[in-house]
């Protein structure tokens, strides 16, 4: 299957007829998640009515994760098979990474204070999610200051490469630092869970998040295939101008 996507024209063929349905359940699953988060879900007992403003940070945290971890991977097949696509890819990652490491942030300080009477703190998860986002603008500095696109792609792939560090730092921040977030109440093993009306609207608002990002993805991969294919062009064009 990575092999055909290579294929640029293919890709194309496919992500138009892709696209369409994986944006109609972008859309469904947000209302449904939106129903369950402000209706069905109740204030929380600490928390009260600012427990769903966790319905945005928590997904949006997890999407700037899932993102970088992606980005990274398009960047190994970048720099060592040097797959076609996979430049596109990852410069199509970055931008809604970065978007959601902003927002997980800004969500994250305004549910800071209501809920530990701080706007931010230099603990150990909010500390490396910062940095992440510095990571991923300068991810995409490399793309927007190096005109050379394969000199571009080496090292915004090594800056990916290099940045994944950050991320299990980001994962086990919590464990290994006293820090004000509270340990994984999902994914760890022996974690006390939440609340199933607050476990339902979290789980489908971070799908609809993820379908989201990968929308993103897909259309930000044809942009960039368009645009290589009208750069490509303008010789072409520019000959037969000469020639007339």
């Amino acid at each position: 299957m990575i092999s055909y996507l290579a294929n640029p024209s293919r890709y194309l063929k496919l992500s138009k007829i892709v696209t369409p349905f994986i944006g109609w359940a972008t859309f469904l699953t947000l209302l449904t998640a939106l129903y369950y988060a402000l209706v069905k879900s109740p204030p929380a007992v600490e928390h009260g009515q600012s427990v769903r403003m966790m319905y945005t940070h928590v997904p949006a945290a997890w999407c700037s994760l899932l993102a970088y971890t992606c980005l990274t991977v398009a960047s190994i097949f970048s720099f060592i098979w040097r797959h076609p696509l996979a430049d596109s890819a990852a410069k199509s990652i970055a931008t809604p990474g970065l978007a959601f490491t902003f927002l997980a942030l800004i969500t994250g300080s305004l549910w800071g204070k209501p809920a530990w009477g701080t706007w931010w703190q230099w603990d150990g998860r909010m500390t490396s999610v910062l940095i992440l986002f510095f990571i991923y603008i300068g991810y995409l500095a490399v793309w927007n200051v190096v005109a050379e696109r394969k000199k571009a792609a080496r090292l915004a792939s090594i800056i990916a490469m290099v940045g994944f560090i950050n991320i299990p730092i980001i994962k086990f921040s919590v464990d290994w630092w006293n820090t004000l977030h509270q340990p994984a109440s999902i994914s760890s093993i022996g974690a006390p869970g939440l609340p199933v009306e607050i476990l339902t609207p979290l789980l489908l608002m971070s799908l609809s998040y993820s379908i989201f990002f990968m929308w993103l993805v897909m259309k930000g991969i044809e942009k960039d295939i368009i645009n290589i294919k009208k750069r490509k062009s303008i010789p072409s064009a520019l000959t037969e101008v000469e020639n007339v």
